[in-house]
């Protein structure tokens, strides 16, 4: 399918139960849109050793240096972040080769002053360990990931590529406790599963689910890249609603500089509350390690998900009922080419030639955006679509029906 025949639609609406499927089923709706499939990171080899970066991609001669998001997601590879080996190479360095100065003797009230832990005045810390306890490790067959604990009835929350194919995994708690868990199920279109283990009384983390992330508020990432248990990493959010291609869709995402590797998926994304605003998922990587571009399903989302899986429901998935067509050069928004019969578009007044710049005040700057919006929603929602007709803006407001069964 070429980007002139991008249908706006979402994935099939199936409940997934068990072992996570290949179809690229997604929670709250989305648009089909041609976009080029994802890849796991390969399994490190036994060093460990990191590969050096892939020459930078260059922008196209004669060209703008300035790319979409969408766009970039054709031009660079796109890595989900979930299996590591558990051998490492591993070098270590004498002490006088860290610090050229001088330290305090141990034991000395000089260093117990310096390393002595005020509330309020290290962030990273206090989130750590907030969150640590609720932070677990999944093993499924070779490859590591990692999850957290949403539910104290045994209820963990992860990224459905860790448990692909799997029916079991190894849950290893953060005091090193080892437990067998079962994959209650998932969707691989918006990477969440759920993995359940007969304990109960355990470390539940507080979700974050009634708060916005914003652009710049400190994010704080837990999980076990390349098989570290326990690994804390920090940054921003980088962006919200950022949309990346999924399949024939696309998604909205955090996007966030803290570090994540392999082996981080499934692994909490927190505030400095250490309260839970997304599941790390994948990352945009040259180099097939962390570039600071890392990306995790809000926390919302993946709660709701959750929620259905584990209460045997379909997952459900918006659709919208329009086609979108090629935009003019240099012109942003998402074109409609058509307008499916008997859907919200059609009964809200939708036409062939609209031009949509905005969904409920988040702006549209291409298919993919107006993909990913779809995608946060659920069927019954209605949205404000402000679209450019004729060269006048007006706001057309459209209820998102669900996805006919027989679009597959």
């Amino acid at each position: 399918m070429t980007n002139e025949e991008m249908t706006q639609h979402t994935g099939p609406s199936a409940t997934e139960q068990g072992p996570v499927s290949d179809e690229n089923t997604a929670p709250h709706g989305s648009v089909a849109t041609e976009a080029p499939s994802t890849q796991e990171i390969p399994e490190p080899p036994e060093t460990a050793h990191i590969p050096p970066p892939a020459e930078p991609v260059q922008p196209a001669k004669g060209g703008s240096a300035r790319m979409s998001p969408w766009l970039m997601a054709f031009l660079a590879l796109l890595l989900v972040v979930g299996s590591s080996a558990a051998t490492y190479l591993v070098t270590t360095i004498d002490n006088d080769e860290v610090s050229a100065g001088q330290t305090a003797e141990p034991g000395s009230d000089e260093q117990a002053a310096s390393t002595e832990l005020v509330p309020g005045e290290e962030p990273v810390a206090d989130a750590a360990a907030v969150i640590m306890p609720s932070v677990v490790q999944i093993q499924a067959g070779q490859g590591v990931g990692s999850g957290v604990i949403y539910d104290s009835n045994g209820l963990i929350l992860t990224a459905a590529h860790v448990v692909e194919g799997v029916d079991t995994v190894t849950v290893r708690f953060a005091d090193g406790e080892q437990v067998e868990g079962t994959v209650r199920g998932g969707t691989s279109g918006a990477d969440v599963a759920v993995v359940e283990v007969d304990r109960t009384d355990l470390p539940a983390a507080e979700l974050a689910l009634d708060d916005d992330p914003q652009v710049g508020q400190m994010a704080i990432a837990v999980g076990s890249p390349w098989g570290l248990q326990g690994t804390v990493t920090s940054g921003i959010i980088s962006a919200v609603d950022q949309a990346i291609p999924q399949g024939t869709s696309a998604r909205a995402v955090l996007q966030t500089d803290a570090a994540i590797n392999p082996g981080n998926s499934g692994g909490p994304l927190v505030d400095r509350q250490g309260r839970v605003i997304g599941v790390n998922v994948s990352i945009f990587s040259l180099s097939g390690a962390n570039d600071g571009v890392g990306f995790a399903v809000p926390i919302d989302i993946a709660h709701d998900i959750a929620e259905s899986i584990v209460a045997g429901e379909e997952i459900q998935t918006a659709y919208l009922g329009v086609s979108l067509g090629a935009v003019e050069s240099g012109q942003g928004g998402a074109l409609i080419d058509e307008v499916t019969a008997g859907t919200g578009a059609d009964e809200a007044g939708l036409e062939v030639g609209d031009l949509v710049i905005s969904i409920d005040g988040a702006p549209v700057q291409d298919g993919g955006d107006l993909a990913a919006q779809v995608q946060t929603h659920q069927p019954g929602d209605t949205v404000d679509l402000v679209i450019v007709r004729d060269g006048n803006e007006m706001t057309i407001p459209v209820t998102m029906s669900e996805r006919p069964a027989d679009l597959g």
